[in-house]
């Protein structure tokens, strides 16, 4: 029987003043004319089902002709604010096609279908309720990954904007299948990567429809890299297997794809270079991730039986006994990140090979 890695519905975290005011800093945080409580008041919906007529879990939601005037020019300065500079000049060339609700998981979002009438080019974009943790998680996206992201905070609204890829799920059922022996390599590697990095900075419950497989032409092959695309569960967690994609069962072929397609000493090494490029990361980073951490480490954002799970967990894969004195996720996450800077840069290939450091 397979392992209960989640704990019960994780509860929403409010902004704290500290993280508000990075947020401003940073220019995260510009004034929207749209809340996500608006949203709620549509009159009507439809299922949305995909091109195999299976429901997708979203419904297309509809509002009462004065609401939707007003929401529609909302949410096309929403678009101008976060793809342009915020002024209306861009809106008369913006058409609404769709607003889509989920009612599954955690953060129920909206997402915005928005297309350009010249040239029926479109994009979509997402509105969220703020949730502490899922800034927390976009943050370090955006610092520590291969990957800039867009948001904006104000208030209880969170505007994200579209990661594009094919979702994982689809992926691993309708493609992967068919991908040549060489693809699945390099997909095997790029999962090893994408698991070590999910861990490092504790972004939980990378199941296959949490993120993005990104396919890249390049000359005559096609390079595959692995993308996040929900930060709901960053830093909440207590068990440290809920932060290893590899343990959810919805990630099992690619798991066995790492087994078959790569030796041990190749994963070491693909481990070694994630956490090599992390560390340098942070450094470039700066000023920008360390006041970031300050805040966390004082922020409420799990519960105390998680942090003591978590922190003891970690003890025991790193023997720091650092980690058993944390008394907040932030600690722990700061701490982390810190023995990944302080352990992993520059280790030598010879050291990892002669399995003179542990893994």
């Amino acid at each position: 029987m397979e392992e209960k890695l989640m704990s019960k519905k994780k509860p929403a975290y409010p902004v704290s003043e500290e993280l508000d005011a990075y947020l401003e800093q940073y220019n995260r945080k510009i004034e929207i004319p749209i809340f996500y409580e608006d949203l709620l008041r549509f009159t009507g919906s439809v299922v949305v089902y995909d091109s195999n007529d299976e429901d997708t879990l979203w419904i297309r939601v509809y509002y009462n002709e004065f609401d939707r005037q007003e929401i529609d020019t909302s949410l096309k300065r929403v678009y101008s604010i976060l793809h342009s500079d915020g002024s209306g000049h861009i809106e008369q060339y913006l058409n609404v096609d769709a607003v889509d609700y989920c009612t599954f998981g955690n953060s129920k979002p909206f997402r915005i279908k928005i297309r350009n009438i010249l040239n029926d080019n479109f994009t979509y974009f997402y509105v969220k309720k703020t949730d502490a943790s899922r800034v927390y998680g976009l943050e370090l996206e955006h610092m520590l990954s291969p990957y800039n992201l867009n948001f904006l905070v104000y208030k209880d609204t969170l505007i994200e904007e579209h990661i594009a890829g094919i979702p994982g799920d689809f992926f691993i059922k309708e493609m992967l299948p068919n991908c040549t022996e060489s693809e699945k390599a390099q997909l095997a590697k790029e999962f090893v990567k994408f698991n070590e990095r999910s861990m490092i900075r504790l972004l939980g419950d990378m199941r296959s429809y949490n993120y993005v497989i990104v396919p890249t032409h390049d000359f005559d092959h096609v390079v595959y890299k692995i993308r996040a695309i929900d930060f709901d569960q960053q830093c909440f967690e207590g068990k440290l297997k809920v932060y290893r994609p590899q343990f959810f069962k919805e990630n099992y072929l690619m798991v066995e794809l790492v087994r078959s397609k790569l030796m041990n000493h190749s994963v070491d090494q693909y481990k070694l270079e994630e956490r090599s490029i992390i560390a340098k990361r942070i450094l470039s980073s700066g000023d920008r991730i360390v006041l970031l951490g300050e805040i966390c480490k004082k922020d409420d954002i799990s519960l105390k039986e998680n942090i003591d799970l978590l922190k003891n967990e970690i003890y025991k894969l790193t023997r720091d006994a650092k980690f058993k004195k944390c008394r907040t996720m932030g600690e722990i996450l700061d701490l982390t990140l810190d023995f990944v800077k302080r352990n992993y840069q520059g280790v030598s290939m010879k050291q990892i090979i002669e399995h003179k450091i542990k893994i």
